[in-house]
């Protein structure tokens, strides 16, 4: 009897290493190549027209689970003091207390909370955008991550396209003057875009090997 135990036990055993090795995992951590990602923002001017900005700098990591995308992570920074507006003067003033104030908060962070597909190669991902040190709940709209591919140097990209909507009152950057028809030099709603390259991470990319 005691025989009959041991080999269900070391039977179990093997069954189970053998899943391990079947079912490998399928999540991977890709770097944000900052080289090749941006975060954009578009509002509206004396509410005629669309003035538009960026951050060169971003930067953070994706764990991407094309199996269970519910199980991916995106944690990102933006550099705040990479905006550019291309208006010298005006860049000067979106760095100051007015609006980003640099000085006391560099940098602009998103963690995510939730992912959820959203069909058609699309995502909903939730998470905290901090900015200006207010911390906030947003959505992003993402479009990807698309079919990673192998690039000329042998590293695995993928990328995606983040959206969302916020209101810049909310991250207490208030600064504004309102014109005589009742309108705001600046509006509240702040559209943004995120274009990302992600590379997979070198520690991943081996273990997947």
């Amino acid at each position: 009897m005691h025989r009959n135990i041991i080999r269900t036990a070391v039977f179990a055993a093997a069954v189970a290493v053998l899943a391990l090795v079947a079912s490998p995992a399928t999540a991977a951590v890709y770097d944000i190549d900052g080289a090749h990602s941006s975060a954009t923002f578009k509002v509206k001017h004396l509410a005629i027209s669309t003035v538009s900005g960026g951050f060169g700098k971003v930067s953070g990591k994706v764990t991407w689970d094309p199996a269970d995308p519910t199980k991916s992570v995106v944690d990102a920074t933006i550099d705040t003091s990479s905006i550019d507006t291309q208006n010298a003067g005006r860049d000067e003033h979106l760095k100051s207390p007015d609006f980003f104030d640099v000085a006391t908060h560099p940098t602009i962070t998103f963690k995510s909370t939730k992912v959820e597909p959203a069909g058609d190669g699309r995502l909903k991902v939730t998470g905290d955008l901090t900015l200006r040190g207010v911390t906030k709940p947003v959505v992003l709209d993402v479009e990807g991550p698309v079919t990673p591919i192998k690039d000329p140097r042998g590293n695995m990209k993928t990328g995606a396209t983040a959206t969302t909507k916020i209101n810049r009152q909310d991250f207490g950057v208030s600064w504004s003057k309102t014109l005589d028809g009742g309108g705001l030099v600046v509006s509240d709603d702040v559209w943004i875009t995120i274009e990302l390259e992600l590379a997979q991470a070198k520690d991943t990319a081996a273990a997947a090997k």
